[in-house]
């Protein structure tokens, strides 16, 4: 389902059922038998619903024009969008437009909604410690916490670059999001992109009954997320093996000399991240001009080149295995890298850097012999959740070391820990 609301998976080639299967190495037959048993539909049904889903948020929500509505949410005609909403909805487009409330003039502005609990606060303290200036806007303000940045869209074979301005309204448990003209052909993407960001669409109650017993403290919390999915990579490897305000300051050098200048309404966003076909190029010497040693150069590189040579994706449709496994290959990305991208870019939550110090010290088990070790087989029990364990465990919302049952008894065995409250990672 991830793979068939990606558009960046399918390049220039239209979704089809065929194409699904062969993505995933298996039949056409039982890409249909799984879509009929999770959702009791088929694949272009759950496509058709999703596309008319999203012209419904659009009309209601936005002045944009109905052809381009049509055109946005994936119909090649008017008609056929018509047709196909008047077949789902009873009414036609203009109908359900004069129904609803009068839309914004001011922009392209839509409504998400999320499920609470949601530490908003939590959120937008995580982007607040590692923003970087010219490309990220955060206010960190009680009566009103925002979000700002400009980023790229690639889809088929074609760049979007454009600006977002993400406003909480917690009462209505809702983001109002504001987004740059120059984006609305890839409206949907965008509107997808921001929901994995926020991490919109998670379910507090699923993962809740998992974890709650071991982090009273985190119900509210969610995994924070990239809109771009490059950046988030090259910024994992700024940021290993130093503080996070050190890595900022690195990536802040990188964004004031190689990223893009970029118009916007907003007096704090006026750059876009470094290119990856501009890193791609980058010179040692240039690099390391910004403080980056030549471990870290390779990586960057090596990612850079992947990314715009189209060896690997960095979203949430990707395989997550393969995509694990290609980046370990490139060199200076260890497992620590990959989990994190994966976490946080991949959208996985099951992600787990079991390496991770900051996280051996949460947990309780720094001292032992085999800390990774420990730490992984804690976690088994907060599987398929472990990336919101993780986020949870670097937050200090773990009350006291209470590891699952099936966890070695050295865990248990030592004191409260401390929290470790960095929360790592650029």
């Amino acid at each position: 389902a991830r793979l068939l609301d990606e558009p960046e998976a399918w390049g220039e080639a239209a979704p089809s059922v065929e194409l699904l299967a062969a993505k995933l190495g298996v039949s056409d037959r039982h890409v249909r038998r799984i879509f009929e048993t999770q959702f009791g539909v088929s694949p272009m049904q759950y496509l058709q619903t999703r596309r008319l889903l999203t012209a419904k948020q659009l009309l209601a929500d936005t002045a944009l024009p109905i052809t381009q509505i049509a055109l946005i949410s994936g119909y090649a005609s008017v008609r056929r969008f018509n047709a196909a909403f008047v077949g789902h909805y009873g009414l036609n487009p203009t109908q359900l437009r004069r129904q609803g409330s009068t839309p914004s003039d001011q922009g392209i502005t839509v409504k998400l909604g999320y499920r609470p609990p949601y530490d908003v606060a939590a959120m937008v303290a995580f982007f607040k410690k590692r923003q970087i200036h010219a490309i990220e806007f955060v206010a960190d303000d009680p009566a009103q916490a925002r979000l700002g940045r400009t980023f790229r869209i690639e889809t088929g074979g074609k760049v979007h670059a454009g600006w977002l301005m993400a406003s909480f309204d917690e009462n209505r448990s809702h983001v109002l999001l504001r987004i740059s003209d120059s984006l609305r052909e890839v409206l949907p993407l965008v509107i997808r992109r921001v929901r994995a960001m926020l991490d919109l669409d998670a379910d507090p109650q699923a993962i809740n009954a998992v974890l709650h017993d071991s982090f009273p403290g985190g119900d509210g919390l969610r995994v924070p997320g990239a809109m771009d999915g490059y950046e988030l990579a090259v910024r994992a490897v700024l940021g290993q093996q130093i503080t996070v305000a050190a890595a900022r300051t690195l990536a802040q050098r990188m964004v004031d000399k190689l990223g893009e200048a970029i118009d916007t309404p907003w007096p704090g966003l006026t750059r876009l991240f470094p290119a990856a076909a501009v890193l791609a190029q980058a010179s040692g010497d240039a690099l390391g001009q910004l403080g980056i040693v030549r471990q870290r150069q390779a990586a960057i590189v090596g990612i850079a080149k992947a990314v715009a040579e189209k060896r690997v994706y960095l979203h949430s449709g990707a395989d997550v295995n393969a995509t694990i496994a290609a980046l370990k290959e490139l060199p200076g990305i260890g497992d620590w890298t990959a989990q994190y991208i994966a976490m946080r870019a991949l959208r996985w939550p099951d992600a787990f850097p079991a390496g991770d110090v900051a996280l051996h010290k949460a947990l309780g088990v720094q001292g032992l012999k085999n800390p990774a070790k420990e730490a992984e087989q804690a976690s088994l029990a907060w599987k398929p959740w472990r990336s919101y364990a993780v986020i949870r465990a670097w937050s200090g919302a773990m009350e006291a070391p209470t590891p699952p049952p099936d966890a070695t008894k050295s865990i248990a065995a030592h004191a409260r820990p401390t929290g470790a409250g960095a929360l790592k990672g650029l």
